[in-house]
């Protein structure tokens, strides 16, 4: 009987290297693959990973004005500067939802390997070419002045919040959009997502809706 148990014993010791090899053969994969993500994401998306999040900023914002009157006066960087400006000449006459789902399009953009990595770079992206951009107002020809301070005021909690993570809840990883008014060509290859205040949104070919939003 001893010695049955001294044998099984020192099978089990000689079966343990074995099962560290597998061990280390794995988590060396895993590194493998987590580095190949890595260097596949673009530089928005890693920011986003080791950027902060202030508490409470992420949640589903409810699109009221009782919301818009909760928030605090919103100020911030570069690219919270440029998304403000492309909703107030984009969309101030709009409703918050309406204001929300055009910033939803901007970021989306960002998180596309088709447009600029940065919120700067996918608006002003064409500028300088005469009706040739992505955001009119960027190429029209007439100078950007912000005349009206209760508006400003206001898209800027939306791009406050929206660049700090708020979840993009509307328009289903739309990428295009473009007023009731217009029927452009390019809107008969895209995937119709959304229908919001004055404008429609689309969604282009082969794109993928993050998880996280």
């Amino acid at each position: 009987m001893f010695r049955a148990t001294a044998i099984a014993f020192a099978a089990c010791l000689a079966a343990l290297p074995v099962r560290a090899d597998i061990q280390h053969d794995s988590i060396r994969h895993l590194v493998k693959l987590e580095q190949s993500a890595l260097r596949s994401a673009n530089n928005s998306h890693l920011r986003s990973m080791i950027t902060p999040v202030s508490a409470g900023s992420a949640k589903v914002p409810h699109y009221d004005r009782a919301w818009l009157a909760a928030q605090p006066k919103a100020t911030g960087g570069a690219q919270f500067q440029c998304l403000a400006e492309a909703l107030y000449f984009e969309a101030r006459g709009e409703s918050l939802q309406g204001q929300f789902a055009v910033a939803e399009v901007i970021m989306n953009r960002v998180d596309s390997p088709r447009f600029p990595d940065s919120v700067c770079g996918v608006i002003k992206q064409g500028t300088g070419r005469l009706h040739a951009c992505q955001f009119s107002y960027t190429c029209d020809g007439r100078p950007e002045h912000v005349n009206e301070k209760a508006a400003w005021d206001r898209v800027a909690k939306v791009a406050k919040a929206v660049i700090s993570g708020a979840p993009r809840a509307l328009t289903q990883g739309a990428t295009y959009y473009h007023t009731r008014a217009v029927r452009p060509s390019w809107a008969r290859k895209f995937t119709k997502t959304a229908t919001i205040g004055a404008h429609y949104f689309y969604r282009g070919a082969n794109y993928r809706i993050s998880t996280s939003n």
